[in-house]
């Protein structure tokens, strides 16, 4: 069974092919991609890399963790699903709003007269 991999730290130059080429050392990598801005088209300076087999997950993340990739430390562990604070959590932690907004009430606005 694969297991997905994030991979942190990454430069703004390193690519889906070095990412790949990277991560060979450690197993036989499934798939290697690095996140993309939409709008800019820049890499957001993370990825994720699917390894083959748990072993080779694991051997991964022992070898290339700290390890440089194109001037940058990277770190690696395994990727959380969506579900437990990784991408795709509520935004704002999750917590009901409380409270008013602003807003002008009674306190002035058009055709307050000053004495």
């Amino acid at each position: 069974m694969s297991t997905k991999l994030y991979v942190g730290s990454l430069s703004y130059s390193t690519t889906d092919e070095s990412l790949r080429e990277h991560f060979a050392q450690a197993g036989t990598v499934q798939s290697a991609s690095v996140v993309m801005d939409k709008m800019t088209g820049r890499s957001r300076g993370f990825g994720f890399v699917e390894m083959a087999s748990d072993e080779e997950a694991k051997k991964a993340i022992e070898t290339l963790n700290g390890k440089e990739l194109d001037g940058r430390a990277l770190v690696v562990n395994e990727a959380r699903p969506a579900g437990e604070g990784g991408a795709g959590r509520p935004r704002g932690g999750g917590f009901p709003r409380r409270g008013g907004g602003g807003g002008f009430g009674s306190r002035g606005g058009y055709g307050r007269k000053e004495f």
